[in-house]
């Protein structure tokens, strides 16, 4: 009996002995999750001010008891999309380009088009050819996608979408539409979410057309992280009822009812992330006056250590670049206390070997 007693205390032990090195071995994973700013930006130039600044602020932010720590359900990053993340303009906006097609080129539908979205087209055909600017185009051009795609599913949008990706970018060599991510900005994304940072994009594009932009790439986001302008969406047999007086009903598809919402940018940056967020982020990624909102929102009256980024499209040779836009926005970062990144001297590269601009 003593030595059935002895055996059961060895087994026991053994299991107890297992279970220890298990959560052991948990544990160093969990360490090793936290991939240092050096193994992680290697698109970046070892002396970038704006690289650096953000590896002092992630080491101090997942120090835990150190002065800048910060929780991990505060660790809240936001990024605009166009210019911080992907190809702002060739020759123009993702979202304007699209409208465009699908108005003036697209054989299914350019027929049938309202006269309304062929003058947002052609306002957009005028930009892209000779850079005329026009008062309200960003909110007609918004009204113009969302009718110019009523009736299709979520789906049936997003496939177009798919589609539109896989056109040749018109100003580069060896790279769609739908490939134009900024490598570096692409490796600061799994930097802060390798130290539990939540990741969102807020950008002024339409939110299905940022989905489906994301869709299938390296930005690796879910979908409910992923914000932008917004259109309406009803049921198929909804037709013209209200919401409030319709009941979704079994086998019917989500479809895009035609009318506009809002344009997210400026202060709506702001107000949406409250609504959809909830709570403050303490970084934020931006390229334009259209983010200064944004930047402020996060770095005033913050509770934990905060900073804004800002992108200045300083590359003339590798990028669209734009020298009297990057002044300005240099000029900005000093007054606000924004980090400016240089695209032109902070990485070394932007698309990846094998992309030339024409």
């Amino acid at each position: 009996m003593k030595r059935n007693k002895n055996s059961f205390l060895r087994a026991v032990a053994a299991v107890l002995l297992c279970l220890l090195l298990v959560g052991v071995l948990a544990g160093c994973g969990a360490d090793t999750k936290k991939t240092s700013g050096k193994e992680a930006l290697t698109l970046w130039s070892d002396d970038a001010k704006a690289k650096n600044e953000l590896i002092s602020f992630v080491e101090n932010a997942t120090k835990e008891g150190g002065e800048g720590y910060i929780p991990v359900d505060r660790r809240i990053a936001v990024f605009d999309l166009d210019g911080t993340l992907f190809c702002e303009t060739d020759p123009n906006y993702f979202d304007y380009c699209l409208l465009k097609y699908r108005v003036l080129d697209d054989p299914e539908y350019k027929d049938i088009a309202s006269e309304f979205e062929r003058e947002v087209a052609q306002k957009i055909k005028e930009q892209n050819e000779n850079g005329t600017s026009y008062s309200g185009l960003e909110v007609d051009h918004g009204k113009a996608v969302a009718s110019a795609f009523r009736g299709m599913t979520v789906a049936e949008f997003n496939e177009y979408v798919q589609q539109f990706k896989k056109q040749q970018m018109p100003g580069y060599d060896g790279m769609t539409r739908g490939e134009g991510f900024y490598r570096p900005m692409l490796q600061v994304l799994d930097y802060l979410k390798a130290n539990d940072f939540t990741v969102y994009i807020v950008s002024g594009t339409d939110r299905l057309i940022v989905r489906g932009i994301c869709y299938n790439s390296p930005i690796d986001l879910p979908p409910r992280q992923i914000i932008g302008s917004d259109e309406t969406i009803v049921s198929s047999g909804q037709g013209d009822v209200p919401g409030l007086n319709y009941t979704f009903k079994d086998g019917e598809d989500l479809i895009l009812g035609g009318d506009f919402i809002i344009k997210n940018l400026k202060m709506n940056k702001v107000s949406v992330i409250m609504q959809e967020i909830g709570v403050q982020p303490v970084l934020s990624f931006g390229n334009s006056t259209g983010d200064a909102s944004m930047a402020e929102f996060v770095t005033s009256k913050n509770p934990y250590p905060s900073r804004a980024f800002m992108l200045c499209c300083d590359d003339l040779v590798r990028e669209n670049g734009n020298e009297a836009k990057a002044d300005k926005m240099f000029s900005l970062c000093e007054e606000f206390d924004w980090v400016p990144i240089s695209m032109k001297n902070d990485w070394t590269t932007i698309y990846g070997d094998g992309v030339t601009r024409k």
